[in-house]
């Protein structure tokens, strides 16, 4: 027995020097330079309903990524079929997925659809009809592919998101998904919400296309677009005035390459102390940058972002080396923020603010405030009710019930979790669970005492038999706190959290710290009667 107690008492000690170790820099102010650096150094982190910030509810436009998919495989196959001399006359992406060929004549027809099988097995026919000569070809997705689209676009999302917003310097960010499309972002301590909001929702899709010197753009503006063009403007505003003025460039609707070239993109400053956007593209971007400026000199290289003209260049000689540079006469916290989104990648579709909420630091200071007395009260009367029914059995519970709190914040200090005002609420329910354990050993102790036996054989009885009990009412509410972990968000999540660390050290607290006092007693002083 004495060597059960020494490791016992070891594990307790371990444990709580533990506990107290990664709970000590929540405890102060600011960590003391005398700290050893290999000890924790962070702070229970607080959500965002108790420091303030922002809730922001994205939805992902998953049908506009499909659309891009369809468009891109509209122009990859235009380009393929006349590679491969398959005659047509036109193809367009009609709605949606829908992508329609018309074939130059019936004689072209088994060609293609021999081509289509092997080289897009995902792009099925839906209809064909013939037009005169000509025979009409309507192409959709396979639905399983489109299905397979929409989920990447939602998952890439989330990652391009979480990426822009640890560049952004947000501490302790909650991004997480929800339901098929949706997105939460939380901000806790964010104190420019628009910028937030721009920098995160921004799709930053970079195209690089010619400008179709050719055109005529008087007769563009009238209405008047070729075949394979568009009208794209760059916006360019008064820095004395502010002014904003808008210039229209007629743009080959062709895209040359994409962002997703894209190696890394930096704020430089040129002779005039203007700012503008340095980018340097991967192996294979460098070597189709060269291979278009090759191709291209003399013509104009518009720099596109979500359909806004940067600048269009003349090229004036092959560039290797995979640099070139975004100019749009920008703000230096422009600059920065384009940097940012460039880097983290183009979103795959745009995102909308389905919801948007701000909740301001004085709120967040309150609500810990009236948190913090809950727990305190709750917690002060259980420790009397304890002490006044229990007697000294009571004391050794609120010992454990003490001991109990202060491995529950440890472990949310181990566990980076974030503390919220519904986890809060959990801490204070657990409060009140923490000894319901203990009340069920000591009305087990109680009824082994009635039935005459002694202190030692009443403790080891209302252990064993207690045992079973406390598991089974313990595991039930585990069960639904990790319900309420896996399929909750945010504010419902804080709380299972803090509930299912409440229950494990409850039960450490309870059947072990407890049963320890009670054996180190029984066992160093003659004890006729348990206090129970």
């Amino acid at each position: 027995m004495k060597g059960s107690l020494q490791w016992r008492f070891l594990l307790i000690l371990f444990v709580l020097v533990g506990s107290l170790i990664f709970l000590f820099p929540t405890l102060v102010k600011e960590v003391p330079s005398w700290w050893p650096k290999f000890f924790p150094q962070d702070k229970i982190q607080l959500g965002l309903d108790l420091q303030g910030g922002m809730h922001l509810t994205f939805e992902v436009e998953t049908d506009k990524a499909v659309e891009s998919s369809a468009e891109r495989l509209k122009n990859d196959l235009r380009d393929n079929l006349k590679k491969e001399r398959i005659f047509y006359t036109s193809i367009d992406r009609v709605l949606g997925d829908v992508i329609e060929v018309v074939l130059l004549n019936p004689d072209v027809k088994q060609k293609f659809d021999d081509y289509l099988k092997d080289q897009y097995p995902t792009l099925k026919e839906t209809s064909s009809q013939k037009e005169g000569d000509r025979v009409k070809v309507v192409l959709g997705m396979d639905p399983r592919q489109i299905e397979d689209i929409k989920k990447s676009a939602v998952d890439q999302a989330l990652e391009t998101i979480r990426n822009r917003v640890d560049q952004f310097g947000v501490a302790e960010p909650d991004i997480s998904r929800q339901g098929e499309d949706r997105i939460i972002v939380q901000l806790p301590g964010v104190k420019d919400p628009e910028r937030a909001k721009d920098l995160i929702g921004k799709t930053a899709l970079l195209e690089f296309k010619l400008v179709d010197e050719d055109a005529d753009l008087n007769r563009v503006l009238a209405g008047d677009v070729p075949f394979g063009d568009v009208i794209l403007y760059q916006r360019v505003v008064d820095p004395k005035t502010g002014a904003v003025r808008k210039i229209p460039y007629v743009i080959k609707d062709r895209t040359l390459m994409t962002g997703d070239t894209l190696k890394d993109a930096r704020v430089r400053i040129d002779q005039n102390n203007r700012s503008y956007i340095g980018i340097s593209l991967h192996p294979a971007g460098a070597r189709l940058f060269e291979e278009i400026t090759g191709e291209n000199v003399g013509r104009r290289l518009a720099i596109i972002l979500d359909n806004n003209v940067y600048s269009a260049p003349v090229i004036n000689t092959r560039i290797s080396g995979g640099e070139a540079v975004i100019e749009g006469r920008f703000t230096m916290q422009e600059a920065r923020d384009l940097a940012i989104v460039l880097r983290a990648g183009s979103l795959p579709a745009p995102v909308q603010i389905l919801e948007e909420r701000t909740v301001g630091p004085s709120l967040g200071k309150d609500s810990i405030n009236k948190g913090f007395t809950a727990t305190i009260i709750g917690g002060i009367l259980v420790l009397l009710y304890m002490m006044i029914y229990y007697r000294f059995s009571g004391f050794v519970a609120n010992i454990a019930l003490i001991m109990n709190m202060v491995l529950l914040l440890a472990a949310l200090a181990v566990l980076r979790a974030t503390l919220t005002l519904p986890g809060i609420a959990g801490i204070a329910l657990t409060v009140g669970m923490a000894v319901d354990a203990n009340v069920l050993i000591y009305e087990r102790i109680r009824e082994e005492i009635r039935l005459g036996k002694p202190p030692r054989a009443a403790l080891e009885a209302g252990y064993t038999r207690a045992f079973l009990t406390i598991m089974d009412s313990n595991v039930t509410t585990v069960i639904a706190a990790l319900v309420l972990l896996q399929f909750g968000t945010g504010p419902v999540k804080g709380f299972a959290i803090t509930l299912s660390i409440g229950i494990a050290a409850s039960m450490f607290t309870a059947i072990v710290v407890t049963r320890f006092i009670f054996d180190f007693v029984l066992n160093n002083f003659h004890v006729k009667r348990l206090s129970v």
